[in-house]
């Protein structure tokens, strides 16, 4: 295993975004997704506010540049979006379907870095998108 401290916050957001779909899928038992997505987002910004509070974080938000403030807005969008779908797969499917489906987005990162941030991978590496992409399409297809 890499010592690569990114690699220990990648596996925490991995247990957290599992914990996501179990608390969800409980805590939409009765509730329209939507408005569920919106609670979620509401706890989200108090935690977050609390966190960079206290942390000492909080810069000025004037003094980002406007090509930040374009990309951070345009993921707060796609954030949103992806969670209005997920939430609205959540109250429809199975835990354990919805969760690997959604997981696709890790062959859609790879697909668009390299598009876009002209970012370039190793053959073990696309092999590895491809078995992602594989373990995705074989879970979804199952009866």
């Amino acid at each position: 295993m890499t010592s690569a401290p990114w690699l220990y916050w990648a596996l925490l957001s991995a247990v957290f975004a599992a914990l996501t779909a179990i608390f969800a899928k409980l805590g939409l038992k009765g509730i329209d997704s939507d408005f569920a997505t919106l609670i979620r987002t509401f706890v989200i910004i108090i935690v977050l506010t609390a966190f960079v509070f206290f942390t000492k974080k909080w810069v000025n938000p004037f003094s980002l540049k406007s090509k930040t403030w374009l990309f951070l807005i345009l993921s707060g969008f796609a954030t949103g979006a992806s969670w209005l779908c997920y939430f609205r797969a959540l109250q429809l499917g199975k835990a354990a379907k919805v969760a690997p489906v959604d997981k696709l987005s890790v062959v859609l990162v790879a697909l668009f870095a390299v598009a876009f941030l002209g970012e370039r991978l190793q053959f073990k590496d696309w092999f590895g998108i491809f078995l992602v992409a594989a373990g995705v399409l074989t879970l979804a297809l199952s009866a």
